[in-house]
C-alpha cells in the first residue's frame, strides 16, 4: 500500500489567524518589557552603585571619628579626676605646713621673750594655761599652767599659784575656788620654783551644771606682787597652745 505524503496545503480559518497574531505580539511585549527592566536594573547598578559604596564609607568615617571623641573624652575625665585628687592634696600639704609655721612662730615667740629678745627685762608672767577634761570622770579637769620669766633676770623664782573659774550656776555669774573646785581648804596652791620657765600641772572639778566663761590664774612670787591673767574658757580648752604666747 503507497505511503501518504502530509498535504501540501493548510486551511486556516481567520479566527486562527487572528489568534496568532495576538500571541505573536504578547511575545514581543514580554520580551521588550524584560529588555527595558534590564536595562532598568544596569543603568541602577551603574548610578547608585558609587553612591552606596561612598555612604558606606562615611559612616565608618563617621563612626571611627566618634569613637575617638568617646577616647577623648573619657581622658579628659580621667585627667579631671586626678587634678582633683592632686588640688586635695596640695591643700592637705598646704594646711599642714600653715599649721606647722603657726607652731614655729608660737616657739620663737616663746622663746624670743625667755631669753629677752625685746631688750627688756621682763619679770614674772602667766604665759598660758590650758584645760582638758579626765577621761572617764564627769565635770572633772586637768589643768597645765605655763610660767615664764626673762633670762636676764637670773635669778630664781618661787611662789604659789591659785586657780578660780568664772562662769554662770543656775542664772548667776559665781567664781570658783578652793573648796569650791575640790581642792582642800587650808591648802595652798601648787608651788613654782623656776629660773626661765615652768610648767605646773593641778585638776579642779566643776560642779554639775556649772557653766565655765574664763580661768583665772594668779602666781604670787615669794616677797613681790602677785601677777594675775584670766583667759577665756574657750581658749583655755584649745589644743593649739595659741594661749600660751603672750600677745
Amino acid at each position: 500500500m503507497a505511503s501518504r505524503h502530509p498535504p501540501r496545503f493548510v486551511v486556516r480559518t481567520l479566527a486562527d489567524t487572528v489568534r496568532e497574531g495576538r500571541k505573536r505580539a504578547l511575545l514581543l511585549g514580554l520580551w521588550a518589557a524584560s529588555l527595558v527592566v534590564v536595562g532598568l536594573f544596569v543603568w541602577m547598578l551603574t548610578s547608585h552603585g558609587p553612591a552606596a559604596v561612598t555612604s558606606r564609607t562615611g559612616a565608618r568615617a563617621l563612626g571611627e571619628e566618634n569613637e575617638d571623641l568617646r577616647q577623648q573624652v573619657a581622658n579628659l575625665q580621667r585627667a579631671d579626676q586626678v587634678a582633683g585628687i592632686a588640688a586635695k592634696e596640695l591643700k592637705r600639704n598646704l594646711a599642714e605646713r600653715d599649721e606647722e609655721i603657726s607652731g614655729l612662730r608660737t616657739d620663737l615667740a616663746f622663746y624670743s621673750r625667755l631669753v629677752g629678745g625685746n631688750g627688756q627685762r621682763d619679770g614674772l608672767k602667766v604665759q598660758g594655761a590650758r584645760t582638758e577634761p579626765v577621761k572617764g570622770s564627769p565635770n572633772a579637769w586637768n589643768v597645765v599652767i605655763t610660767l615664764t620669766q626673762n633670762a636676764r633676770r637670773g635669778e630664781v623664782l618661787k611662789g604659789n599659784l591659785s586657780v578660780a573659774v568664772e562662769g554662770i550656776q543656775g542664772s548667776k555669774v559665781t567664781t570658783l575656788e578652793g573648796p569650791a573646785l575640790g581642792q582642800p581648804a587650808a591648802a595652798q596652791g601648787p608651788a613654782f620654783a623656776f629660773k626661765y620657765f615652768q610648767q605646773i600641772q593641778g585638776s579642779f572639778t566643776l560642779p554639775a551644771g556649772f557653766k565655765p566663761t574664763r580661768l583665772r590664774v594668779v602666781a604670787s612670787p615669794d616677797g613681790d606682787e602677785p601677777v594675775t591673767r584670766t583667759i577665756p574658757w574657750e581658749d583655755a580648752t584649745r589644743s593649739d597652745e595659741v594661749n600660751d604666747v603672750q600677745q
